[in-house]
Protein backbone atom coordinates (compact mmCIF):
# COMPACT_ATOMS: atom_id res chain seq x y z
CA UNK A 1 0.00 0.00 0.00
CA UNK A 2 2.81 2.34 0.87
CA UNK A 3 6.29 1.71 -0.10
CA UNK A 4 9.62 3.87 1.15
CA UNK A 5 12.66 3.10 -1.37
CA UNK A 6 15.80 4.69 -0.46
CA UNK A 7 14.12 7.89 1.16
CA UNK A 8 16.68 9.81 3.12
CA UNK A 9 15.86 13.77 4.52
CA UNK A 10 18.30 15.95 5.43
CA UNK A 11 17.82 19.90 6.73
CA UNK A 12 20.76 21.93 5.05
CA UNK A 13 24.00 19.83 6.27
CA UNK A 14 21.68 18.06 8.99
CA UNK A 15 20.75 14.29 7.89
CA UNK A 16 17.75 13.81 9.67
CA UNK A 17 17.32 10.28 7.67
CA UNK A 18 19.21 8.01 6.27
CA UNK A 19 18.56 6.04 3.27
CA UNK A 20 15.88 4.02 4.35
CA UNK A 21 13.37 1.30 2.88
CA UNK A 22 10.16 -0.07 4.12
CA UNK A 23 6.98 -1.79 2.38
CA UNK A 24 3.88 -1.85 4.51
CA UNK A 25 1.57 -4.32 4.39
CA UNK A 26 -2.35 -3.53 3.35
CA UNK A 27 -4.69 -3.79 6.18
CA UNK A 28 -2.08 -4.39 8.99
CA UNK A 29 -0.67 -1.45 11.64
CA UNK A 30 3.38 -0.72 11.34
CA UNK A 31 3.94 1.08 14.49
CA UNK A 32 7.20 3.37 14.06
CA UNK A 33 9.02 3.70 17.57
CA UNK A 34 12.07 5.39 18.90
CA UNK A 35 13.54 7.84 20.94
CA UNK A 36 13.29 12.03 19.79
CA UNK A 37 14.50 12.55 16.55
CA UNK A 38 15.37 9.39 15.01
CA UNK A 39 13.37 9.86 12.04
CA UNK A 40 9.93 8.53 12.93
CA UNK A 41 7.79 12.04 12.36
CA UNK A 42 9.74 12.69 9.35
CA UNK A 43 9.16 8.96 7.72
CA UNK A 44 5.20 9.81 8.60
CA UNK A 45 5.35 13.48 6.99
CA UNK A 46 7.30 12.60 3.98
CA UNK A 47 4.35 9.12 3.59
CA UNK A 48 1.77 12.04 3.13
CA UNK A 49 3.66 14.50 1.23
CA UNK A 50 3.95 17.11 3.57
CA UNK A 51 7.94 17.31 3.08
CA UNK A 52 9.75 16.24 0.18
CA UNK A 53 12.60 13.61 0.23
CA UNK A 54 15.93 14.62 -0.19
CA UNK A 55 16.40 11.69 -2.09
CA UNK A 56 14.44 8.39 -3.08
CA UNK A 57 10.94 7.41 -3.95
CA UNK A 58 7.90 7.42 -2.26
CA UNK A 59 4.84 4.96 -3.35
CA UNK A 60 1.18 4.96 -2.82
CA UNK A 61 -0.94 1.93 -4.15
CA UNK A 62 2.06 1.46 -6.46
CA UNK A 63 2.00 4.97 -7.73
CA UNK A 64 5.30 6.77 -7.05
CA UNK A 65 4.31 10.46 -4.94
CA UNK A 66 4.99 13.74 -7.12
CA UNK A 67 4.18 17.18 -6.57
CA UNK A 68 1.91 16.69 -9.39
CA UNK A 69 -0.22 14.28 -7.72
CA UNK A 70 0.07 14.44 -3.90
CA UNK A 71 -3.00 16.44 -3.35
CA UNK A 72 -4.93 14.37 -4.73
CA UNK A 73 -3.15 11.30 -3.30
CA UNK A 74 -3.77 12.99 -0.17
CA UNK A 75 -7.26 11.96 0.13
CA UNK A 76 -6.93 8.55 0.33
CA UNK A 77 -5.11 9.25 3.56
CA UNK A 78 -6.23 10.13 6.73
CA UNK A 79 -3.83 12.37 9.19
CA UNK A 80 -3.94 12.32 12.62
CA UNK A 81 -1.95 14.76 15.20
CA UNK A 82 -1.92 14.96 18.69
CA UNK A 83 -5.05 16.47 20.19
CA UNK A 84 -6.34 16.25 16.74
CA UNK A 85 -5.38 19.67 15.58
CA UNK A 86 -8.56 20.94 15.11
CA UNK A 87 -9.43 24.68 14.16
CA UNK A 88 -10.55 26.62 17.57
CA UNK A 89 -12.94 29.02 15.81
CA UNK A 90 -14.82 25.85 14.29
CA UNK A 91 -17.46 23.59 15.67
CA UNK A 92 -16.58 20.04 16.09
CA UNK A 93 -18.58 19.36 13.08
CA UNK A 94 -17.62 22.00 10.87
CA UNK A 95 -13.90 20.74 11.76
CA UNK A 96 -14.86 17.27 10.78
CA UNK A 97 -16.38 17.91 8.14
CA UNK A 98 -14.46 20.46 6.78
CA UNK A 99 -12.22 18.88 3.72
CA UNK A 100 -15.78 16.58 2.72
CA UNK A 101 -17.97 20.18 1.96
CA UNK A 102 -14.82 21.72 0.48
CA UNK A 103 -14.92 18.13 -2.28
CA UNK A 104 -18.38 19.05 -2.30
CA UNK A 105 -20.18 16.78 -0.45
CA UNK A 106 -23.80 17.56 0.08
CA UNK A 107 -25.46 18.42 3.90
CA UNK A 108 -27.26 15.24 4.20
CA UNK A 109 -24.54 12.89 2.88
CA UNK A 110 -21.85 14.86 5.58
CA UNK A 111 -24.39 14.47 8.45
CA UNK A 112 -24.84 10.82 7.51
CA UNK A 113 -21.42 10.26 7.61
CA UNK A 114 -20.61 12.57 10.56
CA UNK A 115 -23.20 10.37 12.64
CA UNK A 116 -21.68 6.82 11.36
CA UNK A 117 -17.99 8.09 12.66
CA UNK A 118 -19.42 9.34 16.31
CA UNK A 119 -20.83 5.93 16.90
CA UNK A 120 -17.73 4.70 15.83
CA UNK A 121 -15.41 6.31 17.85
CA UNK A 122 -17.71 6.53 21.02
CA UNK A 123 -18.06 10.29 20.30
CA UNK A 124 -20.51 11.43 23.11
CA UNK A 125 -24.19 12.97 22.34
CA UNK A 126 -23.96 16.84 21.59
CA UNK A 127 -20.35 16.75 21.51
CA UNK A 128 -20.28 17.60 17.87
CA UNK A 129 -21.71 20.68 18.25
CA UNK A 130 -19.35 22.05 20.76
CA UNK A 131 -16.00 23.73 19.99
CA UNK A 132 -12.71 22.28 20.78
CA UNK A 133 -12.13 24.30 23.84
CA UNK A 134 -15.44 23.01 25.04
CA UNK A 135 -13.94 19.33 24.72
CA UNK A 136 -12.18 17.25 26.97
CA UNK A 137 -8.94 16.01 25.55
CA UNK A 138 -9.48 12.17 24.36
CA UNK A 139 -13.46 14.06 22.85
CA UNK A 140 -10.74 15.99 20.71
CA UNK A 141 -8.54 13.39 19.86
CA UNK A 142 -11.69 10.77 18.62
CA UNK A 143 -12.74 14.20 16.30
CA UNK A 144 -9.35 14.16 15.27
CA UNK A 145 -9.70 10.26 14.31
CA UNK A 146 -13.07 11.36 12.71
CA UNK A 147 -11.59 14.02 10.62
CA UNK A 148 -8.70 11.50 9.62
CA UNK A 149 -11.76 8.97 8.32
CA UNK A 150 -13.67 11.22 6.61
CA UNK A 151 -13.02 10.42 3.14
CA UNK A 152 -13.08 6.85 3.84
CA UNK A 153 -9.27 6.71 3.13
CA UNK A 154 -7.57 3.73 2.51
CA UNK A 155 -4.36 4.76 4.75
CA UNK A 156 -4.69 6.17 8.24
CA UNK A 157 -1.76 7.49 9.37
CA UNK A 158 -1.15 9.03 13.24
CA UNK A 159 1.57 10.52 14.76
CA UNK A 160 1.68 10.10 18.39
CA UNK A 161 -2.20 11.03 18.98
CA UNK A 162 -2.12 9.84 22.79
CA UNK A 163 0.80 11.56 23.98
CA UNK A 164 -0.54 14.64 25.69
CA UNK A 165 -3.43 11.81 27.81
CA UNK A 166 -3.74 11.16 31.32
CA UNK A 167 -3.02 7.45 31.61
CA UNK A 168 -7.16 6.44 32.06
CA UNK A 169 -7.87 8.17 28.86
CA UNK A 170 -5.15 6.98 26.59
CA UNK A 171 -6.15 3.71 27.82
CA UNK A 172 -9.85 3.82 26.88
CA UNK A 173 -8.46 5.51 23.12
CA UNK A 174 -6.16 2.60 23.08
CA UNK A 175 -8.93 -0.01 22.85
CA UNK A 176 -11.67 1.77 20.79
CA UNK A 177 -8.55 2.57 17.88
CA UNK A 178 -7.75 -0.76 18.18
CA UNK A 179 -11.36 -2.24 17.48
CA UNK A 180 -11.73 0.70 14.46
CA UNK A 181 -8.06 -0.39 13.03
CA UNK A 182 -9.57 -3.99 13.20
CA UNK A 183 -13.15 -3.07 12.24
CA UNK A 184 -12.36 -1.17 9.39
CA UNK A 185 -9.54 -3.02 8.30
CA UNK A 186 -7.44 -0.02 7.18
CA UNK A 187 -3.34 0.39 6.34
CA UNK A 188 -2.77 2.17 9.40
CA UNK A 189 1.21 3.37 10.35
CA UNK A 190 1.16 4.80 13.98
CA UNK A 191 4.36 6.83 15.39
CA UNK A 192 4.90 6.66 18.84
CA UNK A 193 7.68 6.73 22.28
CA UNK A 194 5.81 4.16 24.35
CA UNK A 195 7.05 0.44 23.05
CA UNK A 196 3.86 -1.23 25.00
CA UNK A 197 1.69 0.82 23.07
CA UNK A 198 3.71 -0.20 20.24
CA UNK A 199 2.73 -3.86 21.07
CA UNK A 200 -0.71 -3.38 21.99
CA UNK A 201 -1.06 -2.09 18.29
CA UNK A 202 1.69 -2.95 16.06
CA UNK A 203 1.59 -6.01 13.62
CA UNK A 204 4.91 -5.08 12.38
CA UNK A 205 7.07 -2.45 15.15
CA UNK A 206 9.79 -0.79 13.47
CA UNK A 207 12.63 0.59 15.97
CA UNK A 208 14.46 3.38 14.90
CA UNK A 209 17.51 5.14 16.17
CA UNK A 210 19.90 8.09 14.91
CA UNK A 211 17.86 8.31 11.71
CA UNK A 212 17.75 4.63 10.22
CA UNK A 213 15.60 1.55 11.12
CA UNK A 214 17.48 -0.54 13.74
CA UNK A 215 15.28 -3.32 13.44
CA UNK A 216 11.92 -4.71 12.59
CA UNK A 217 9.57 -7.52 13.81
CA UNK A 218 7.35 -8.24 16.66
CA UNK A 219 7.55 -6.86 19.56
CA UNK A 220 8.39 -10.25 21.19
CA UNK A 221 11.26 -9.83 18.20
CA UNK A 222 12.59 -7.01 19.68
CA UNK A 223 12.84 -8.71 23.39
CA UNK A 224 13.65 -12.06 22.99
CA UNK A 225 16.25 -11.64 19.69
CA UNK A 226 17.45 -8.29 19.84
CA UNK A 227 19.67 -6.90 16.96
CA UNK A 228 22.25 -5.18 19.20
CA UNK A 229 22.91 -3.08 22.67
CA UNK A 230 20.63 -0.41 21.12
CA UNK A 231 17.53 -2.43 21.03
CA UNK A 232 18.52 -3.81 24.54
CA UNK A 233 18.82 -0.64 25.98
CA UNK A 234 15.62 0.87 24.49
CA UNK A 235 13.37 -2.15 25.45
CA UNK A 236 15.28 -1.33 29.34
CA UNK A 237 14.56 1.83 29.65
CA UNK A 238 10.72 1.30 28.71
CA UNK A 239 10.24 -0.87 31.89
CA UNK A 240 7.78 -2.75 30.06
CA UNK A 241 5.98 -5.22 32.58
CA UNK A 242 6.94 -8.67 32.92
CA UNK A 243 10.09 -7.84 30.98
CA UNK A 244 13.23 -8.44 33.02
CA UNK A 245 15.89 -6.20 32.33
CA UNK A 246 18.41 -7.75 29.99
CA UNK A 247 22.24 -7.14 30.75
CA UNK A 248 24.05 -4.88 27.89
CA UNK A 249 27.67 -5.53 26.92
CA UNK A 250 29.52 -2.07 27.67
CA UNK A 251 32.68 -1.88 26.01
Amino acid sequence: MLELIAVAKSFGKTQVLKPTSLVLEPGKTTVLIGPSGCGKSTILRIMIGLIEPSEGTVKFDGVALTPGNIMLMRRKMGYVIQDGGLFPHLSARDNVGLLARYLGWDKQRVNERLEELAKLTRLPDGALDRFPSQLSGGQRQRLGIMRALMLDPDVLLLDEPMGALDPLVRYDLQEDLRGIFQSLKKTVVLVTHDMGEAGFFGDTVVLLGGGEIVQQGTLADMIHTPANDYVTRFINAQRLPGVEPKEVATS
